[in-house]
Order: C-alpha cells, then structure tokens, then sequence
C-alpha cells in the first residue's frame, strides 16, 4: 500500500512514518525541508521525500502525488513559537485538508481513500452530545479567541464531518484526538474511547506519540479498524498514564 503522509518531520508524524515502514509499506511524505530527517529515511527505497510547501504545489501536482495512494494522513501542526501560532498560515491544517480532499476527489478513483487527521481532545465531537463543564467552555472560548492553532483543528475535524460526512464515495476519515502528547521511545499499551473520558482541559491524560503514531498507522492497514472507527473522531490514552 502507498501512503500519503504530511507533517511527517514533526514529533509524531514521524512516529507514524516509522510505523508505516515497519510494515513495509510505501509511503511519500511532503517537507519544506529534508534537512533534519533521519538519514535512514534518505536512502529508503520504500520512501519517497517530495521537498514542496504543500499549500504551495499546484493541483496537477498534488493530484499526481496522490493518484496511487491508498490513505492520506496527516499529522500537521502549528510550532509552538509566536510566528508559528500567530504568522500565517493560520489555517494550515484546515486548508491542507480541504485542498487534499478536493485532490482525491478530482482523481475520482475507483476506491474511496482513507483519510486520517490528527486533531485534538481539546475539540469535540459535534456529531456526538459530548458534555463539557461550564469552566471548560469558558476555557475552550478564550482559546478560540487566543489560539488560532485551536481553531485551525476544529475547523479541519469540521471540514471532514459536515463537507465529506459519513457517506462519500470517495473519501472515508477518522479524526484521532490524542490527549497530552508524552515522548516514549517504544509502543505500549493504550486504549481508544469515543469520546474524551476525562477532561482536556483539567484533568488530562497523556499519551505518547509513538502510540499515537501506531494507532493511525493501524487504521490505515488494518480493515477490521478502519470499519470500526471511520466517520468518528475516537480519543486515544497511554495506559499506564491514565492514573
């Protein structure tokens, strides 16, 4: 299978990138810059370094970066710096989702393409009465209004549920919101709910990226999963932090 991956040089796409060629499969990742990438990466017969802007490429482009691929996931994200919270693009992920939805669209293909978003538990689910405290919304408000990279999530998990929705012929999608992302070196045991079991805001969980990096990469292969959690936006925790 080839995969499509985008914000693969981060934290944890690179945790999924791992996991993807652990399984053999072929996978093409799309950096501004191929500089601080393992150097194992760079000679990788099974991946494909393609050095753009990825809002940058054109749609001829994009649509022949993603003719052969089977899944697209991203792990894209805001860095956490006064330029990367504030500059643009502000709506990086939402923009990058729409214009490869609009991609694997256009190619009209004879399967529909899996989807994965990395978003957040700080979004909920609005497909789902997913209650929240008084205090969590007020917190949830001024983030909105403080930290476009909050909004930039809601609005790309938004984009998938009411513009792709739960019946495209072209594109099925999870939204995986991972709780406070932790640095492990090795793949434990986590758990995935449907919703957030504790709240974001205070009382978070954690979760190391390698796990959440294993989880998207076995929703991409794995049918029996995808099956289970397409259309939904499940919430993964580590185990062993959830004390």
């Amino acid at each position: 299978m080839t995969v499509l991956v985008v914000g693969a040089s981060g934290a944890t796409g690179s945790k999924l990138v791992e996991q993807l060629l652990i399984e053999k499969h072929r996978i093409k990742i799309i950096v501004r810059s191929p500089d601080k990438l393992p150097e194992s990466w760079k000679t990788n017969n099974d991946l494909q370094i393609i050095t753009a802007s990825l809002l940058e490429l054109s749609d001829i482009e994009m649509s022949a970066i993603v003719s052969d691929c089977k899944a697209v996931a991203s792990c894209l994200g805001h860095n956490m710096s006064w330029k990367g919270i504030y500059g643009q693009p502000r709506k990086l992920v939402t923009d990058a989702t729409r214009r490869l939805c609009d991609v694997i669209k256009s190619n009209n293909l004879q399967s529909p393409i899996k989807f994965v978003l990395m978003n957040t538990t700080g979004n909920r689910n609005r497909d789902l009465n997913e209650p929240i405290s008084f205090a969590q919304k007020c917190v949830i408000g001024l983030l909105r209004l403080l930290l476009p990279p909050h909004v930039d999530n809601e609005k790309a998990a938004d984009y998938l549920r009411t513009q792709i929705g739960q019946n495209n012929n072209l594109i099925e999608w999870v939204a995986v919101r991972p709780d406070g992302l932790i640095n492990e070196e090795n793949v434990s045991d986590y758990e995935i709910h449907p919703s957030p079991i504790r709240s974001a805001i205070f009382n978070a969980g954690k979760v190391s990226r390698i796990n959440v990096g294993h989880f998207m990469a076995s929703l991409i292969t794995e049918d029996n999963l995808w099956k289970k959690w397409k259309g939904q936006m499940p919430v993964i925790y580590s185990k062993l932090h959830q004390n």
